[in-house]
């Protein structure tokens, strides 16, 4: 009996043990969304190797290698949360400046030429519409080397007192590189001058002369031919036999 009761009782204090622990016990951690993964960083965009396939660009690309600018545009681009913009003139553009030559620049104008080229920040296309309302905007060459732009209609065009162009097409634009092909080299004031040559005058618009059948030429012909001449002495004939028959009735009554 003694047992059954010693049994009885270290149930009861094992059950009301369990039950304290029960309810001390603290609640189970909230359950938290995962954490999103980070955004991957934008792929670096290679200059030179984009330059080298796409154009022909390589005159612009022979520049910026052998004046070093290749490095600054290349670590705007991929290290920098600007970004960058670079106008590229075709090779056909470099052929065809002769005036101002570029033959004659040094090695220090011409890296600030190049320089010229590019806008320490990234602009899409429909970005130009607001540029173009802030004045002129300096490029990598700095402050004095400026550049204007205009919209019309989504044609971004380029003033640069030397140069009046505009953007021809996108060769790539993604945050954060824009390159652009432009149709002439962008020459800086600050390099050349003020004092800008005149521009050749627009060729004369040819002379069209009548056609022989056309109304104009056949109203012309008939107006100094031969016939019209036998017209009007034909109209003069009839005066001189009324001036007959008056000097026969004077002579009558005389």
């Amino acid at each position: 009996m003694a047992k059954m009761q010693l049994s009885i009782f270290i149930a009861v204090v094992a059950l009301l043990v369990c039950s304290a622990s029960a309810k001390t016990a603290s609640p189970p951690a909230p359950v938290l969304p995962p954490t999103p993964a980070p955004a991957p960083a934008p792929e670096n965009v290679n200059l030179t190797a984009l330059l080298s396939v796409a154009g022909p660009f390589h005159t612009f690309l022979d520049y910026l290698l052998s004046t070093g600018v290749i490095e600054t545009f290349q670590n705007q681009a991929n290290n920098t949360e600007e970004g960058i913009t670079i106008f590229v003139p075709k090779d056909d553009a470099f052929k065809a400046q002769k005036n101002p030559p570029l033959s004659n620049l040094t090695k220090d104008q011409l890296k600030q030429l190049v320089l010229f080229h590019a806008l320490p920040h990234y602009y899409s296309l429909s970005e130009f519409k607001n540029l173009s309302q802030s004045g002129p905007v300096s490029t990598f060459a700095g402050g004095q080397y400026s550049l204007k732009f205009t919209d019309v209609s989504g044609t971004v065009r380029i003033d640069s007192l030397w140069t009046r162009t505009k953007v021809s097409s996108s060769v790539f634009s993604t945050d954060p590189v824009a390159v652009y092909q432009v149709n002439r080299v962008l020459l800086p004031e600050a390099i050349f001058g003020t004092d800008v040559p005149p521009m050749p005058a627009p060729a004369p618009a040819p002379v069209v002369t009548a056609p022989s059948d056309s109304p104009s030429a056949d109203s012309e012909a008939n107006s100094t031919s031969p016939k019209s001449s036998h017209k009007n002495s034909g109209q003069k004939l009839p005066v001189a036999p009324i001036a007959m028959v008056l000097s026969g009735l004077v002579a009558l009554f005389l």
